[in-house]
């Protein structure tokens, strides 16, 4: 078995998806404030769980290019959001996160940002994509101070709203 630690900042740890972070994760998709940004409709408990379990199972899926992870608290392991690094439609690496609301602007998605752009520089990854809903300004404002440049602006073909591409060369 592989080791679930992906990689640690001083005060988060990045690891794998596992069926017992369940109510968290729950807790986080099901809240409309975090979801405003991305694609879909809250979904039930039920629901979570048969996603949760296609997550988890991607993890050994040869060819997998869809990894989402488990974000914890160092100081109490509490789960506080995902991590995704995924392939966007041009092949390119996709970094997306979300946290619950409760860890909004603890200064995490800066934390976990500069940690994943080493890690991803680490692992031969030539470059960071970024893909940020207008609205989602406290993401677009993470990546900034991570380094990321403005690509260009779009819309979004999931949510139908207008986003910015960003792009971080390692």
């Amino acid at each position: 078995m592989k080791s679930q630690i992906i990689f640690e900042t001083e005060i988060l740890l990045v690891r794998r998806l596992k069926m017992s972070d369940i109510k968290p994760y729950h807790e986080m998709q099901s809240n409309p404030k975090v979801m405003q940004y991305v694609i879909g409709e809250v979904q039930t408990e039920k629901e979570h769980l048969i996603e949760l379990d296609r997550l988890i199972n991607f993890y050994d899926k040869e060819g997998n290019d869809f990894w989402i992870y488990a974000i914890d608290r160092k100081l109490d392991n509490e789960f506080v959001g995902t991590l995704a690094f995924i392939k966007d439609d041009n092949r390119d690496d996709e970094i997306g996160y979300r946290f619950l609301e409760k860890y909004w602007g603890l200064g995490y998605g800066s934390d976990l940002c500069k940690a994943s752009v080493v890690y991803c520089s680490s692992i031969g990854m030539p470059k960071l994509i970024g893909y940020v809903i207008n609205l989602n300004v406290a993401s677009a404002k993470i990546l900034k101070k991570c380094n990321f440049d403005y690509v260009r602006d779009g819309i979004d073909p999931d949510s139908k709203l207008p986003e910015k591409k960003y792009q971080l060369l390692l």
